[in-house]
């Protein structure tokens, strides 16, 4: 048996979704019976300072030999890094990733993978230019659990799909009109590109794509047409959004929700029912569990007689380091790629994360939300606050 192959992981933000992922990126491959790839994380950068960086590898419990950087132009500058991990806020994304892919890195980017369409466009011209690989990390669609729903799907198992309704909603409705959520924090702050549909409407979005425009053949590929209804915060941000995908073509509609003023799950222990249903002419396939992270598969059709077939997804665990939480999957993934010299992931391809870039943006200006220049624009700038994090 060969050994596998290596991925050496430059980690570009401290924050918590960089946390996680630097950890599952330290557990070990055969936890997730993975034997081919294997990871290894050889620098973390933070905007502010080294020091942040060297707390964040004591916190996540990486290797004394990892190193610590207190800017992001450091960072992309090391040549020990194979693939840099962008895990600012979205706001910060394409300043972010340009300046990995203009110093000749491969770019494993967080979602949603920019502000604008036209950014996302730039991002991957400059991948291809520069004969990179460049992907949008939706974690949820190297799930285990969604790939059997392509499949699912693909097969034939509820017919031909006409609907999809994908909800991801967070329920922090507060007195007087507020969301509980500071002003100046990323959910609701538009200076970060903040509001429901950038960070969470990108999931539900996730689900009508995988399961009516990912599954169609290539050669009949169809955008969907566009309605959004917005409700914005005082912030400008926006608040609760809800959009109607048509694809005219495929006689199929999608519905994706998202809020910050009701929860898809209030409980968070599944008592809601499923948030997200792919509907067939021959049944259904619900998904169970946040958008995000889901757990379980229920199958309904004309036959099931009172029973639905369920099936169960867990996220395997490093018994040694006590955790796995899922975005491991991406990362095996983008190894993958980086091994056969492919630059960007069949399951999401290029194409389609600009398609999806485009379905916010027009959700986005039929709802009256617009976003800084400094954040907002598609001209790459080194310098840029967005990267070197002075004001």
């Amino acid at each position: 048996m060969s050994s596998p192959y290596t991925v050496r992981w430059g980690i570009l933000a401290t924050g918590w979704i960089a946390e996680t992922f630097t950890k599952d990126l330290l557990t070990s491959p055969a936890s997730r019976d993975v034997h081919d790839v294997r990871h290894e994380v050889v620098a973390v950068s933070s905007s502010s300072s080294k020091e942040r960086a060297a707390e964040f590898i004591k916190k996540v419990d990486a290797p004394s030999s990892v190193k610590a950087y207190g800017s992001y132009h450091e960072l992309v500058a090391d040549p020990d890094v194979d693939i840099i991990y962008v895990a600012t806020p979205h706001s910060h994304h394409f300043q972010n990733a340009m300046l990995a892919l203009d110093a000749g890195k491969n770019v494993l980017c967080e979602k949603s993978l920019t502000v604008t369409a036209a950014q996302t466009r730039k991002l991957i011209e400059t991948a291809r230019s520069k004969n990179l690989f460049f992907m949008e990390a939706v974690w949820t669609r190297y799930f285990p659990l969604s790939i059997k729903v392509r499949e699912l799907i693909t097969s034939g198992a509820i017919g031909n799909v006409y609907r999809t309704i994908a909800d991801l909603s967070v329920g922090r409705d507060a007195p007087e009109g507020k969301i509980d959520f500071p002003d100046e924090n990323r959910m609701v702050n538009a200076d970060l590109a903040g509001g429901a549909l950038l960070d969470l409407g990108i999931y539900a979005l996730t689900w009508v794509f995988q399961s009516l425009y990912h599954t169609q053949p290539e050669a009949e590929k169809e955008a969907p047409n566009v309605i959004a209804a917005v409700n914005k915060y005082h912030t400008g941000a926006d608040e609760t959004t809800s959009i109607i995908l048509q694809f005219p073509k495929h006689k199929s509609h999608g519905i994706a929700l998202t809020s910050l003023r009701v929860a898809s799950e209030p409980d968070n222990k599944d008592t809601a029912g499923a948030s997200i249903r792919i509907q067939g002419g021959l049944g259904e396939i619900q998904v169970v569990g946040p958008a995000y992270r889901p757990r379980q598969l229920r199958v309904i059709t004309k036959e099931s007689d009172g029973k639905a077939e369920v099936i169960d997804f867990a996220i395997p665990k490093d018994k040694e380091r006590d955790w796995g939480h899922g975005m491991f999957w991406e990362a095996d993934e983008a190894a993958r790629c980086l091994r056969d010299g492919q630059k960007e992931s069949k399951t999401l391809p290029w194409s389609e994360s600009i398609v999806i870039m485009e379905v916010m943006d027009e959700t986005l200006k039929q709802g009256g939300v617009t976003y800084p220049e400094l954040i907002s624009t598609d001209v790459f700038d080194p310098q840029s606050p967005l990267n070197t994090g002075k004001r």
